[in-house]
């Protein structure tokens, strides 16, 4: 058994944990590569969250449940480095997200990574991580999540929040590096959304995949 907290800074909504941080989390104590996370509850932020049998528990109640996971669709094309900071420039975040830790406008200490259209259900944004951020396979969980949920159309009116994620981390960024994260949309289902999402390194190396079901909003 393993206890995790998760800290203030990696909010995703202002109340509870960014939900790709934590299944990166979750995912890092599974013996599995490719990993499935389904979030079942907000976490908590600041509190002992513990980590029995694939689950993330608060207390009695089941936050997250992680098992093996596995791929449906094709990974998200690269973008470059510069085209991902000038779709950036179309990127409007609502009041439900600007603090969120990976794609808040309002946050300085944030990832800030800021997607924007960059083709036909295909968004990009740039990312540069800092010496203040833990650079392990969680980190790079987290920014694979928002990029999927923005390809989804219509995020500032009917905003959705992470139901589901698998997701794979095959290296890490470096400080500094000019890393670009990728999302893209496969479709909806009443309030279920389906999207994937990767992050590249500045040469162009895969540092992870994921793919996404995201639910929206009542």
């Amino acid at each position: 058994m393993t206890v995790l907290q998760v800290p203030r800074r990696f909010n995703g909504p202002p109340d509870s944990a960014n939900g790709g941080y934590v299944s990166g989390l979750l995912a890092e104590r599974h013996d599995d590569t490719t990993v499935t996370v389904v979030l079942r509850s907000p976490p908590r932020l600041e509190t002992p969250l513990l980590v029995r049998a694939g689950q993330l528990l608060d207390g009695d109640i089941v936050v997250a449940e992680s098992s093996a996971g596995a791929f449906e669709h094709e990974v998200p094309r690269a973008v470059p480095f510069p085209v991902a900071g000038a779709a950036s420039s179309a990127y409007r975040c609502n009041e439900t997200f600007s603090t969120c830790f990976v794609c808040g406008s309002a946050r300085a200490d944030g990832l800030r990574i800021e997607p924007g259209p960059v083709g036909e259900g295909l968004v990009a944004s740039q990312w540069i991580p800092d010496a203040s951020l833990p650079l392990g396979p969680a980190l790079v969980w987290a920014a694979m999540d928002c990029p999927g949920g923005w390809s989804l159309p219509d995020m500032v009116e009917r905003p959705a929040v992470l139901g589901r994620m698998t997701a794979t981390v095959a290296d890490l960024p470096e400080v500094g590096e000019h890393c670009v994260a990728v999302g893209e949309l496969h479709g909806e289902q009443g309030r279920k959304a389906f999207a994937s999402s990767a992050v590249y390194g500045a040469d162009g190396r895969l540092l992870g995949r994921a793919e996404q079901v995201w639910i929206r909003l009542k």
